[in-house]
């Protein structure tokens, strides 16, 4: 018998034997069974969760390591933003120094403002370097905080520079202030020089250069409008000289217009007003309003003659007038017309005395505020009458009774209050309560009155 060959026999039987050995060791693990040597294999499961927790362990590490790197690398990009800031307000510090060392020239400035930029400049290439190799600084809270101290003496010096090229600005604004505040105070000079002027000349020195021949009605006018003017003012004073002796003012504006329905309280004092101007303008449409008589001689009366002493008083100073010619035909104006206005027992009550009336009735003017006012008014009104007999034919004077119906030809309401209610019929509409300051006709020109409108009781209509 031929022999065999081992090398023709194991190598089909060693793939035989490992192939069984590998099917029993699977049914072995799979059954659980304990192997000969007593040690018990890991199963598969097992062994599978114990190689997830060790993974998630390690990706665990390695994402808290990504992330810390991760921060240190914004910490550290913090930190070189934070230098950049700071280099570029030192250059914007050092060209406000540049600025400031041109004007005025300062050489030395110059070069050390040109100095401090190209270092900032040359600071900023190296900050740009470092980004671009990913050098950062190893310190970088350290390095913030040296950025912020260097950014805020950049800023504080820019500060400082801008207020020392303001100060040039400032002293400039100052000498502004200070030549307006001259060239107001000049003017406030100016303006209590003309006040004073007008209220010397009786405001009317707009007609220094006015003549006969030129003489209109606007003339006559602007005269009227400062009489009025007066007029109000020594009624105001009156007034607060009855509230301080105690008058009843509603007592006493009704004893000079009775059952007038007032649209406010306030407007009693047109009451007041309208007796002021019913005693002043009495007599006014006479020459002279008849202190020489009926036999006035007819030179007199004259246009020229009334035009003359127009101009005459005009500009002249009503205290120092009286004191010169007391017994002049406007002397007797003045003592005539006071007597009428103030009543005895009104300037007891006034003044405790009638020692002001027993002056005036002697010729003799006291220098008070109450007379002065009282003169100055008076002027006005004799100015006023001098003025309408300038005119040929004079101007005439009218008033419109109690009860008509109102005209806008003839009148002016010193009430806007009576066109304003809502319930007006004609049989309710305001009548005129009484007139407050007259009216005046030149030739074809009328000049409105000033009426008081009120709902009367009893009207009798005209």
């Amino acid at each position: 018998m031929e022999a065999v060959k081992p090398s023709a026999v194991t190598p089909s039987k060693s793939k035989w034997v490992r192939t069984l050995s590998k099917v029993l060791h699977l049914h072995t693990a799979a059954a659980g069974i304990v192997p000969d040597d007593g040690v018990q294999k890991v199963k598969p499961k097992e062994t599978e969760e114990w190689n997830d927790s060790k993974t998630t362990k390690r990706l665990s590490q390695k994402f808290d390591r990504l992330h810390d790197e991760e921060l240190e690398r914004m910490v550290a990009l913090e930190a070189l933003i934070a230098k950049i800031f700071a280099t570029v307000s030192g250059i914007k510090a050092g060209y406000a120094q540049l600025q400031h060392a041109q004007s005025p020239y300062d050489a030395e400035g110059i070069q050390a403002a040109d100095q401090l930029i190209v270092s900032d400049l040359r600071k900023l290439s190296e900050l740009k370097q470092c980004f671009l190799k990913k050098q950062y600084d190893p310190s970088p809270e350290h390095a913030m905080i040296l950025a912020e101290i260097q950014e805020q003496r950049s800023l504080s010096k820019t500060f400082e520079i801008m207020g020392k090229k303001l100060e040039p600005q400032l002293r400039l604004k100052e000498s502004e202030i200070i030549f307006l505040r001259e060239k107001l105070e000049e003017s406030n000079k100016q303006n209590r020089l003309l006040e004073k002027r007008l209220n010397q000349s009786g405001q009317f020195f707009v007609l220094d250069n006015l003549r006969l021949s030129g003489l209109s009605p606007s003339h006559f006018i602007t005269v009227l409008r400062q009489t009025v003017k007066s007029i109000r003012s020594f009624v105001r004073l009156m007034i607060d000289e009855m509230k301080s002796a105690d008058w009843d003012i509603n007592a006493a504006a009704s004893s000079i217009e009775q059952g007038v329905v007032y649209w406010k309280a306030d407007d009693k004092c047109f009451a007041f007003e309208s007796f002021i101007c019913r005693e002043m303008f009495k007599a006014f449409h006479h020459p002279y309003f008849s202190l020489l008589g009926n036999s006035v001689p007819e030179g007199k009366k004259h246009p020229q003659v009334f035009f003359e002493r127009f101009m005459e008083l005009k500009s002249t100073k009503v205290k120092e007038y009286l004191a010169k010619k007391p017994k002049s035909t406007f002397g007797k104006f003045c003592r005539t017309k006071y007597l009428q206005v103030v009543h005895p027992k009104m300037e007891s009550s006034f003044f405790g005395n009638l020692s002001s009336r027993d002056m005036v009735s002697s010729y003799q003017f006291p220098d008070t505020t109450f007379f002065t006012l009282f003169s100055e008014m008076a002027k006005r009104v004799w100015l006023l009458h001098c003025l309408a007999f300038a005119f040929e034919p004079e101007a005439s004077i009218f008033q419109i009774s109690k009860g008509c119906r109102f005209s806008e030809v003839y009148m002016e309401s010193v009430a806007e209050e009576a066109f304003l209610s809502s319930d007006i019929t004609p049989e309710s509409e305001p009548r005129v309560a009484f007139t407050v300051v007259p009216g005046f006709m030149i030739g074809k020109t009328v000049i409105q009155c000033q009426v008081y409108l009120s709902q009367l009781k009893n009207i009798v209509t005209c």
